[in-house]
């Protein structure tokens, strides 16, 4: 593991061994009426609505979040070209989504804590795909597809200048391997690699949580390993698996544990004890957290207080 010193989530760590995330941005953004129920999703208001995105982040960064994660999970070349957008304006669109993530932390009051971080969403191929299979991990697309699609919108997102790179939701071996080979030819970024699990120990193709860590763990400039969009029960033990495997911080971000139902882009069933999970993975050696879809501001903010009066210390 590289020095702690250089990785982006250093100073948070080193200040109080904790960093928290903010939480699923389509969330805050359906809270205030945008629909989202197209391939696009949140990455289609980069276009028609870019400030809604500005004030989504805003309300993370006043629920204490320390890092802002970017509004380019759904987006990318393929699926702007989808959605009929010609690559110039996707380009710029791409570009976009760190920008308004950056200017809205350098817009924000003055605080105690180390300058938030902003970290540019790569999204699953399965983003792209628009069809759940994040939460199956079956793609028919080869090692050499997944790269290449990945590694175009990276180049762009680079230029950006984020703090670092969020390569989340990966549910199979083959696009953590394409991510992974992605970032070694970036001598520049850090990642961090967050995993999408089926159950307490395996991703969704069935690859173990630590086969894919020890992999992370071999590569320069990972930020951090972990876990998210998954149900909250199954993600401490998922980082203990994680633990046992590596020294890397280990970041998780869980849903709520509702259902998602891909063919109509809906929420179901009943949300699970978030919080419990939290506090149960950081017990368990995770240094940074957050939440994924159906968590909101609220949650980020009782978070952030619960971290702040020292109910839970870092691993």
């Amino acid at each position: 593991m590289e020095s702690l010193s250089r990785n982006p989530f250093g100073p948070f760590l080193e200040a109080s061994g904790l960093a928290v995330l903010d939480g699923g941005l389509a969330t805050a953004l359906e809270a205030r009426g945008h629909s989202l129920a197209d391939e696009l999703w949140s990455a289609r208001l980069l276009q028609d609505d870019p400030e809604a995105i500005a004030f989504a982040h805003r309300s993370y960064l006043e629920a204490g979040a320390d890092c802002l994660t970017t509004s380019s999970y759904q987006a990318s070349y393929g699926g702007f070209a989808a959605a009929g957008i010609e690559r110039a304006e996707a380009t710029a669109l791409l570009l976009r989504s760190t920008e308004l993530a950056r200017r809205t932390v350098e817009a924000r009051e003055p605080g105690t804590r180390s300058t938030p971080l902003v970290a540019a969403s790569i999204g699953p191929y399965a983003a792209y795909l628009a069809d759940g299979s994040e939460y199956t991990g079956r793609y028919e697309a080869s090692l050499a597809e997944i790269d290449a699609f990945h590694r175009e919108r990276w180049e762009t997102l680079a230029k950006s200048t984020p703090d670092l790179m969020a390569c989340e939701t990966i549910p199979n071996e083959t696009e953590a391997e394409a991510l992974l080979n992605v970032l070694s030819g970036d001598d520049r970024h850090w990642a961090w690699f967050s995993f999408c699990c089926r159950d307490g120990g395996h991703l969704w193709d069935g690859t173990p949580i630590e086969q894919v860590a020890t992999a992370c763990d071999q590569v320069a400039r990972v930020a951090a390993v972990g876990v998210n969009c998954t149900a909250p029960r199954l993600v401490p033990e998922l980082v203990e698996r994680l633990r046992s495997v590596t020294d890397l911080p280990i970041i998780v971000y869980p849903n709520s544990g509702e259902r998602y139902e891909a063919t109509t882009r809906s929420w179901h069933g009943t949300d699970e004890a978030w919080m419990a999970s939290v506090e149960a993975s950081i017990q368990a050696g995770a240094n940074i957290v957050g939440g994924c879809c159906r968590i909101g501001p609220r949650e980020i903010a009782e978070l952030r207080q619960r971290v702040d009066r020292g109910d839970w210390s870092g691993p």
